[in-house]
């Protein structure tokens, strides 16, 4: 039995890039709901954070169900 160091190197890396996208689009989703809360003390509407909020955490949830498919019937 062998192992393929590059094939695991791979997908060590592709696990490493997807672990920080998925953390800074969440974070970017918490950063935009603070803008809302923060506008909306102010005065303003805050409907612009609210949009990069939701925005980010669909993009969160379809990471997440992606990686359940693939899981699942991959």
């Amino acid at each position: 039995m062998t192992v393929r160091w590059a094939a695991l190197a791979q997908v060590a890396l592709v696990g490493f890039g997807v672990a920080v996208s998925l953390v800074v689009l969440f974070t970017l989703g918490v950063l935009g709901l603070s803008a809302r809360a923060a506008a909306r003390e102010r005065g303003a509407g805050g409907g612009l954070g609210q949009v990069v909020a939701g925005l980010c955490f669909a993009g969160c949830a379809a990471v997440v169900l992606y990686g359940v498919h693939l899981i699942a019937f991959g």
